[in-house]
This record gives C-alpha cells, sequence and structure tokens, in this order.
C-alpha cells in the first residue's frame, strides 16, 4: 500500500499485488481510478480532467471513469418517503459526488465510507488486493447503514466501466436467455422495459448482433441492460480481452445482490461533441432499474439505524 500526496493535497492511495495496482481516489467519491496490470490499464479513461463534483451536476458533466459505486438510485429522480415528504435525488446518485473518509489502509487492504446526501445512507466498503494462482483478486465488502431517524428506500449498483475494444467477449451463465432493456442510444434494441434476446439479440432496424462481442471503436453503440433476478449459480459473469491478456471475472451474492446491469458502450455516451467512453460495465445491483422511484418486488427500505452487507469481487486472470 502506498499513499501520494499531490500538491493540491489530492491524496491517491495505491493497493499493489505483484505487476497489478489500484489506485483510489478518496476526495473523488472513493473513486477506483485505475487499474493497472503489466503496465496495461483496465479501466474506462477520464472524458474529462477529474475534478470537483457538485451535489446537482450531471454524471456526463464529470469524467465519467473508472469505477464508482452510485446509492441511492443511478438514475436521478424524486423519491416519495414514508412520512409523507420527498427526497431528490441526482444524476447516478450522491456518493461519486462526496469525499470519503478513509478509516484504515495498510497491507493491501483501504476501509472507507462516503455519507450521502439526499437521503441519510453511509455506505463502507473495503477493498483488498492479492495475487491469486491465475493472477490477481480485487475484493470489496460493503454495507449500507441508514443514519436517520426513519426508514429509507435504497437501492446500490456498483459502477466500473472496463475498457473494451473491438472482438473482445462477454460472458454471462448459460441459463441466462433474455435481458431486460433499460436503454438504448438510437432505440438500437428497442425501448425501455423491453425483453432483448441474449446473446444474439434482434435489432428495430433488422438483423442481429452478438452483444457478448464488442464492436468496432466508433460504431455509435449504447445499450443499457439487466439480467435477473438471478439464481445462486448465475452469481457471475465475465470479460475476456485478448490484446489486454487479461479476462475479467465478477462474482457477487446472488442472494444480497440479485440483479447485473451490462452497460456496453462503443462510441455511444455521452451524447453531444467531446470523448465517448468505450467501455463495458458489469454492474451487480440490487434492482433491475435504473430509478429508485420505480417500485417492485426488488425494492428495499432501510429501518432507522439499520444496516446491511454484501461482498463483489473481480478476479483478474492473466491469459
Amino acid at each position: 500500500m502506498t499513499q501520494e500526496t499531490t500538491m493540491r493535497n489530492e491524496e491517491k492511495f495505491v493497493l499493489q499485488a505483484g505487476d497489478c495496482a489500484v489506485a483510489i481516489l478518496p476526495q473523488f467519491g472513493g473513486k477506483v481510478s485505475s487499474i493497472l496490470v503489466r503496465g496495461k490499464e483496465l479501466l474506462q479513461a477520464p472524458l474529462l480532467p477529474i475534478g470537483p463534483r457538485t451535489q446537482t451536476m450531471s454524471f456526463d458533466a464529470g469524467d465519467a471513469s473508472g469505477w464508482d459505486e452510485c446509492l441511492p438510485s443511478v438514475a436521478g429522480c424524486t423519491v416519495s418517503l414514508g412520512d409523507g415528504s420527498t427526497a431528490e435525488i441526482p444524476d447516478h446518485g450522491d456518493l461519486w459526488r462526496v469525499e470519503w473518509q478513509v478509516l484504515t489502509s495498510g497491507d493491501g487492504t483501504i476501509s472507507m465510507c462516503g455519507e450521502g446526501f439526499s437521503l441519510p445512507l453511509k455506505l463502507h466498503r473495503t477493498l483488498t488486493l492479492t495475487q491469486t494462482e491465475k493472477g490477481y483478486r480485487l475484493q470489496a465488502d460493503y454495507m449500507v447503514t441508514n443514519t436517520g431517524r426513519t426508514e429509507t428506500p435504497w437501492a446500490w449498483s456498483a459502477h466500473p466501466g472496463y475498457l473494451a475494444e473491438e472482438g473482445d467477449q462477454l460472458e454471462l451463465p448459460e441459463s441466462i436467455q433474455s435481458l431486460r432493456l433499460e436503454w438504448s442510444r438510437n432505440n438500437r434494441l428497442g425501448k425501455g422495459g423491453d425483453t432483448v434476446c441474449w446473446p444474439l439479440a434482434q435489432l428495430i432496424a433488422g438483423g442481429e448482433c452478438d452483444l457478448r462481442i464488442s464492436t468496432e471503436a466508433y460504431s455509435g453503440v449504447g445499450d443499457k441492460l439487466f439480467a435477473g433476478p438471478l439464481a445462486a449459480k448465475e452469481n457471475w459473469c465475465s470479460l475476456t480481452r485478448p490484446k489486454a491478456g487479461v479476462r475479467l471475472r465478477i462474482g457477487f451474492d446472488a442472494a444480497a445482490t440479485p440483479f447485473l446491469g451490462l452497460w456496453i458502450c462503443q462510441d455511444g455516451y455521452p451524447e453531444g461533441d467531446g470523448a465517448k467512453q468505450h467501455c463495458v460495465a458489469m454492474e451487480p445491483t440490487t434492482a433491475p432499474v435504473d430509478s429508485l422511484a420505480i417500485t417492485g418486488p426488488w425494492s428495499r427500505v432501510l429501518a432507522a439505524g439499520e444496516s446491511y452487507f454484501w461482498p463483489m469481487t473481480v478476479d483478474i486472470e492473466l491469459l
């Protein structure tokens, strides 16, 4: 574990194991800003310089890079509370906007927490990097706590953008044969709420595409989909990157986080001018929708003072 401080007093903590280095920026939402393996970056690079965020700015007004945490919602929305009041949740939630507190660090581990402002929720996250027989494992252990005096709704999604280039392959358990569509740029796959076949999806314009295979860099693809609710054995997904020499395998507890979000993007976001994302995000989550305001059997509340725990792993297998 190393700690670096720039002239602007901006801290960067680095977890190191062998040829793998994971960089974390507490002051910028606890962002995992880099995962370097044998000198190759595995995360989406910043589209804009990483800098201070406001409580109301849109996500695409920032750097839109690396690995953030979305709590209590991915989409900006207005949520009705049990006491008759409402809460305004900003785009991609609270936590990527606020400075996190480092609780402990050392021996390949860092424990941090970030506190929300739209709802009284605090997220603790402990990251541990170790070397394995196949490569490296980044273990993430989470706890969310309601710090308020009344019950509050919540939803969480991991939000890591893994670099992807043409020919990289996404894999899901064989039992998954369809996904729920949240959004598709230019309605390529349909409209929000549609069911999309996996892995061969029908295109609205005709023909089909293989959602497993990353398209060329400037194809304009931007698709957000959800799998789930998932069975116990459907608790993983992977992205194989032959040119980078790695396979990223994401593991999670399907009982605790029973859905998986997939963001497949090759120049399809942000809209408008400027740099674009070229990534695949594999996002264990508590809900099959981006908005906390959309309720269903997946909806969750925490009583005052109550906490909830869950794990996630990122195995980096060297090819």
